[in-house]
C-alpha cells in the first residue's frame, strides 16, 4: 500500500529525471533513424535497436519513476518485477540486432559461423531461462542461482558481439571498436547490480554508467547516420 506521507527525496527526483531523459533520448534517436534512413537497412536496424532498448527499459523504468515520485506499493513492486523480466528478454534481442548491425555496417566482412552460433544459442537459452517462473521476478528474494546462470549465459552473448567489433576494428575509419568498449562497460556495471543490489542497494548506482554506455552505442549509430 502506498505511504500517504511519502515525500520524494532529492536522489529520488534525480533518478526520475535521469530515467525520463534516457527514455526520451531513445525515442528521439529512434525517430531520427527512421526519418533519415532513406530506406537504408542499416539505419532502419538502428531504429529498431533503439526502440527495442527503449520499449524494454520502459517496462521497468516507468514504474521506477512512479515509485520515486509517489512511493512504493505492492502494485509497483509487481510492475517492477515484470518490467525486469521484459527488459531481460529485450536486452538479449538487442544484442542479436547489434550482431546484424555489424554485418550491414561491414558488408565485406563475414560473421564467423562459430560466433554467430555462440550469440544465437546463448541468446535463445537466456530468453528461455528468463521465462521460467522459478526466477521469482516479482518477489524480493528472487532466485540467485537462476540469476547467476542467466547472466552468465548473457555474458556469452555479449562476448560474441564484442569479438565481432574487435574483428572489424577501425574498418572504413568508423572507429566502431568503441562499440566493444561500450559493451564491456555496460556488462561491467550490469553484472554486479544483478548479483548484489538486493544485499547492497548502493551497487544499484552502477546502472547510471551502464545506461550511459547504451546511450553511447546509440550515439555511435547517429554519428554514422549524420
Amino acid at each position: 500500500m502506498k505511504e500517504n506521507n511519502y515525500k520524494p527525496q532529492i536522489p529520488d527526483v534525480m533518478e526520475a529525471v535521469f530515467d525520463a531523459a534516457y527514455l526520451i533520448f531513445d525515442l528521439v534517436a529512434a525517430g531520427l533513424f527512421f526519418i533519415f534512413s532513406q530506406g537504408n537497412i542499416l539505419f532502419i536496424l538502428y531504429g529498431i535497436l533503439t526502440l527495442t532498448l527503449c520499449g524494454g527499459d520502459a517496462f521497468h523504468l516507468v514504474p521506477r519513476i512512479i515509485r520515486a515520485v509517489r512511493g512504493s506499493s505492492d502494485k509497483i513492486k509487481r510492475q517492477l518485477g515484470i518490467g525486469l523480466q521484459v527488459s531481460s528478454v529485450t536486452m538479449t534481442v538487442f544484442y542479436i540486432i547489434l550482431m546484424y548491425i555489424w554485418q550491414f555496417t561491414f558488408p565485406e566482412l563475414k560473421i564467423p559461423a562459430v560466433i554467430a552460433a555462440m550469440i544465437w544459442i546463448s541468446a535463445v537459452v537466456r530468453i528461455v531461462i528468463c521465462m521460467l517462473p522459478q526466477n521469482n521476478w516479482c518477489k524480493d528474494e528472487g532466485n540467485m542461482k537462476l540469476s547467476i546462470i542467466r547472466n552468465a549465459v548473457f555474458a556469452v552473448t555479449g562476448i560474441g558481439v564484442i569479438i565481432l567489433y574487435l574483428i572489424s576494428g577501425n574498418t572504413y575509419g568508423y572507429h566502431l571498436i568503441r562499440m566493444a568498449a561500450a559493451i564491456i562497460i555496460s556488462f561491467g556495471c550490469y553484472i554486479p547490480v544483478t548479483l548484489f543490489s538486493k544485499i547492497k542497494p548502493k551497487v544499484g548506482l552502477l546502472m547510471i554508467p551502464k545506461t550511459c554506455a547504451y546511450m553511447w552505442i546509440i550515439v555511435m549509430g547517429l554519428q554514422l547516420l549524420f
